[in-house]
Formats: C-alpha cells, sequence, structure tokens
C-alpha cells in the first residue's frame, strides 16, 4: 500500500493499536472457553493470550517511542527500544510455558472431565482464524515499515496460531476417544512449542542489541551502489550498516582519484548522500570516509582519462556485498 510508505508511523500505530484492542478481545474469548471446559490445552492458549497482549501494549509503547527523533541525549535515536520489546516478549513466552507445564503435568496424572467441549471448540477456531488474519496483517506491515517490533508480534501472533491449531487437534482427540488425559498432553506440545518461539525472539532481540551484520540488508546497499556506480568511484570498501528503529545509519571507505581537490571530493560524497535519501526515503544517515587512491589500484580502476595512471585497468572489482565489507589492509 502506498500510504504505508507515506506514512509509515501513522501504518504502525494503526496495525500495534488493532493487535492490542483484538488481542484483549480474544484473550477474553478464550478464557470464557477455559471456564466452560476446564481443559488444560485451553488455558495454556490463553495463557498465551495474556503475553499477546502484555507484549502488544509494551510494542505499543515501543513503536511511538522509537519513532522520537534523535536528540543531544540520544544522537542515534530512540530506536533500539525496539529491541528490548522484543527481548522481553520472549521473556514473558518463557515465564507462559512454565505455567502450561505445570498444568499440563496435573491433567496427565489426574485427568478429569471435560464439560461443554464442543463449544470450546468452536470458540477456539474462531479466535485462531482472527489471530491468522491479525498476525499475517501485522507482518505485512512490520516489512513495509521497517519495524521489527510489528513483525516480531505478527510472528508471534502466527505462532499463536498454530499453537491454536494444536489445541484443536488434541481437543477433538479427546471428544472423539474420551480419553482426557490428551487434553494435558497438548497442553504440554504447546508449551514446548512457545518455548521455541521464545528462544528465537531473545535471539533476535541479542542480535539486534549487539548490532549484528543484516546480510540482505548489506546485500541491498550494495546493490544500491552498484546500480549508480561512477567511473570516478574507484572502490568501495569496509561496508556496515545498522538499523534503530526506522533509522538506518550507513558508513564505508570511497576510493577516489588521488589528484582529486577536496571540493571535488566532497561533491562525489554528497551525490551519494542523496542517493542513499532518495532510496531510504530520506530515514538514512551515510558517512563516507573518503581515500585516495594508490598505484596499486590502477588494475582495477576504470576512471578514464587518467594522469596518474601506472598502469592500464584490467579488471574492476564486482562491488558483491562479500567484497564491499571487507577492510582494506592495514586499516582498523
Amino acid at each position: 500500500m502506498n500510504w504505508m510508505a507515506a506514512y509509515p508511523q501513522r501504518a504502525r500505530l494503526v496495525a500495534i493499536t488493532a493487535s492490542v484492542l483484538i488481542g484483549a478481545l480474544l484473550m477474553g474469548v478464550k478464557f470464557y472457553a477455559y471456564w466452560l471446559t476446564q481443559s488444560a490445552a485451553i488455558l495454556s492458549d490463553a495463557l498465551e493470550s495474556i503475553i499477546n497482549v502484555v507484549a502488544s501494549a509494551f510494542a505499543l509503547g515501543a513503536v511511538v517511542l522509537a519513532a522520537r527523533p534523535p536528540d543531544p541525549s540520544h544522537p542515534y535515536g530512540h530506536g533500539k527500544i525496539e529491541y528490548f520489546s522484543v527481548g522481553f516478549e520472549g521473556a514473558l513466552i518463557f515465564l507462559a510455558a512454565l505455567g502450561i507445564f505445570l498444568k499440563a503435568a496435573q491433567q496427565i496424572m489426574y485427568p478429569r472431565e471435560l464439560p461443554f467441549l464442543e463449544t470450546g471448540l468452536w470458540l477456539i477456531l474462531g479466535a485462531t482464524l482472527v489471530n491468522l488474519g491479525l498476525g499475517t496483517g501485522l507482518v505485512y506491515v512490520g516489512q513495509k515499515t521497517h519495524s521489527i517490533t510489528l513483525t516480531a508480534d505478527g510472528w508471534h501472533l502466527l505462532t499463536d496460531v498454530y499453537t491454536s491449531v494444536g489445541v484443536l487437534f488434541g481437543l477433538a482427540l479427546v471428544w472423539l476417544t474420551g480419553h482426557t488425559w490428551l487434553d494435558g498432553a497438548a497442553a504440554a506440545l504447546v508449551g514446548v512449542n512457545i518455548l521455541y518461539t521464545g528462544w528465537k525472539l531473545l535471539r533476535h532481540s541479542f542480535a539486534g542489541l549487539m548490532d549484528a551484520a543484516e546480510v540482505k540488508l548489506l546485500e541491498e546497499i550494495s546493490d544500491l551502489l552498484k546500480q549508480h556506480r561512477k567511473s570516478t568511484w574507484i572502490d568501495v570498501h569496509q561496508l556496515r550498516a545498522r538499523r534503530s528503529g526506522e533509522r538506518l545509519y550507513v558508513d564505508f571507505h570511497l576510493i577516489l582519484p588521488h589528484d582529486f581537490s577536496l571540493a571535488e571530493g566532497h561533491r562525489e560524497v554528497k551525490e551519494l548522500e542523496g542517493i542513499f535519501s532518495d532510496y531510504f526515503q530520506h530515514q538514512a544517515e551515510v558517512h563516507i570516509h573518503v581515500d585516495p587512491c594508490e598505484n596499486c589500484e590502477c588494475p582495477i580502476c576504470g576512471y578514464d582519462p587518467c594522469r596518474s595512471r601506472r598502469s592500464e585497468t584490467t579488471r574492476q572489482r564486482l562491488w558483491r556485498r562479500e567484497i564491499v565489507v571487507e577492510k582494506r589492509e592495514g586499516e582498523e
């Protein structure tokens, strides 16, 4: 949708607010289903819904705070809060899993009858379908607006869908066979599944806080540089990039002809900054370190005519991600 590109913050707020409100409604439906059936599996699903609502509310605050512009106290903006949000969500999932395992063990060892089971099945099925639509929408908006908080929240809801499908399958077996211990077994499987989800969210949060390299982002930047490559841009190396909310911070070294004046070098840098600004919709901050070329780089230099050339051009380096992220020998 074009309006998402034009108003990314508004799209984020609409999506995360919908997640909080709809999540609260679905949580009420699931707890009502548990009250009717006393099912451990349904309780496990309802407990995860608490996590969904709390995490979505926390994510709403993160989205609002991450949108604040950089200031003297936070010169790189406030986008890192989104990684804390994702980590918080993962930690809550671990707590929910503990409660689920306790309830599951009770039902397996001391099985109880499940009244109004058919009604509970229909309620959980309806909540599952709504969660499927909501989770898919959040992932879509998160990817379009580059919000890891929305994307994480969406994937969590989609995991909740898998959880609910497992609950429905387990309860269907109970309904067909009459073996109520299967209710506890289904709840235990739900606990294992959400533990895995919590681990993935914590790992993603840690990677973001530690500024782990994003391969897809670096490849996107490499392609952008290749598309606009000029003969005066002899080579690029030591490319680095990281996200902070919707802001993107990029730095790299650019090799220019060594006889370029300061004004000419500045002109080339400003041109590159404009390319990045246009492509990333004014959300990219680029720092470019200019290096003068050396004689050993003549074979890869396509700048012609060059008054200082010492040897003919034999090949130009392909600006693939693996190449442009390399450090130049002798540089820190």
